[in-house]
């Protein structure tokens, strides 16, 4: 199995470095500001949605160009279609202005997720298929406070529609409007590729019944990611921490599933649950100009699963992955990441590293979590 999944990886990074290397230019001037510009491709496969496939034009510009403290908006578009039948089309921006003073995320996105949950039963255990369509929306605003201390609010909506093979469980239909406030220090050096420096957030997540919920949850996140430098500021030493707490009755397409961020190696959809708490750490090794390799590992564990088995055990995952930047005058790295966890593997198509966060939109209702822990949208993981 290793073997297969180190030539796979070496044959899509080959596809990724060749059209890559054909970009020859990134910049373009466009109503006197600078506009970087580029569109690269989306190449994937996991034993759950198999091979994946899209494009992904993406622009980083800045919205006042007298404006030098904000870094760099950006805004792109990711459809993406997978041979198990997936398709999803989304699109997403980050807005910095006003002197990095305020700060808006965004996402819509809609399509179809066929994928699997792994459901226990006595004397019979083992995978259901299913589909979901979805039609998700997100919106974040932060504000400096003081320093290094940002606060805000989300607002995110989605819409499923979901059956199961056989009928196994009963078709649902599952509509939530989320309200979030969130608090982050933020000390990184680096929007985008922070050498050093720390991230720290808090979010309260509401789907309240006053708002249009059938059913009403909560949810608590929290996370403390570091940055070190090293080799004189060439590489980098990140290190995760995170949780997430469900409360009340959190509903199937609201549930985490170990797997992309916290942690690389799962992409059966096998362990889900409630709530999630994971450990990590990166080794982020640049040997070129434009490209990089990443040494990874770390640990999690679940609650809440329907499995109880499943609850509170040791997940652990590791792997290497590759780095291209795909902008020549921004440090935006995309990639791809071969990890291996427990009786399961993954490889994941990277659009920024695997855990800088930003701030605001990473509500899990605003897609299924399948969205994220298999089609390995980094899109919804990378605006939080």
């Amino acid at each position: 199995m290793k073997k297969q999944l180190l030539s796979l990886l070496l044959i899509i990074i080959s596809s990724i470095s060749a059209i890559a290397q054909k970009q020859n230019s990134d910049s373009i001037k466009i109503d006197d500001k600078d506009l970087n510009f580029t569109v690269m491709p989306y190449i994937s496969y996991n034993r759950n949605l198999e091979s994946m496939f899209g494009l992904i034009p993406m622009a980083m510009y800045r919205i006042n160009k007298s404006d030098s403290i904000s870094p760099k908006s950006l805004s792109g578009l990711m459809p993406v279609y997978t041979t198990n039948g997936s398709k999803f089309i989304g699109f997403f921006s980050k807005f910095h202005f006003a002197e990095d003073k305020w700060r808006i995320t965004f996402f819509a996105g809609t399509g179809t997720l066929c994928s699997q949950f792994y459901m226990y039963t006595p004397g019979s255990s083992g995978f259901i298929d299913y589909a979901t369509d979805a039609t998700v929306i997100g919106i974040g605003v932060q504000r400096k406070i003081y320093k290094y201390l940002y606060g805000g609010l989300t607002y995110s909506y989605a819409k499923y529609n979901t059956k199961y093979e056989n009928d196994i469980q009963p078709e649902s239909e599952t509509e939530t409007n989320g309200l979030a406030v969130n608090a982050s220090w933020d000390t990184k050096n680096d929007a985008y590729y922070p050498t050093n420096g720390e991230f720290i957030k808090l979010k309260w997540s509401n789907f309240p019944s006053w708002i249009g919920n059938t059913v009403e949850a909560k949810k608590i996140n929290a996370e403390y990611n570091k940055y070190f430098s090293m080799r004189d500021g060439s590489d980098v030493i990140a290190a995760r921490v995170s949780t997430e707490f469900g409360l009340g009755d959190i509903a199937f397409e609201q549930q985490v599933t170990i797997g992309n961020n916290d942690i690389r190696g799962y992409s059966e959809g096998k362990y889900r649950g409630d709530g999630l708490m994971a450990i990590q750490g990166e080794y982020r090794f640049n040997f070129a100009k434009r490209m990089g390799l990443v040494a990874f590992g770390g640990l999690a564990t679940i609650y809440g699963s329907d499995t109880e088995d499943f609850n509170w055990n040791l997940y652990p995952g590791g792997g290497i992955g590759y780095r291209y930047q795909a902008f020549k005058s921004t440090k935006f790295n995309i990639g791809l990441d071969a990890a291996v966890g427990k009786d399961d593997w993954g490889v994941y198509f990277r659009i920024g590293e695997a855990f800088n966060p930003s701030e605001t939109i990473k509500d899990k209702n605003k897609l299924s979590t399948d969205y994220k822990s298999s089609l390995k949208l980094r899109l919804l993981l990378y605006f939080t």
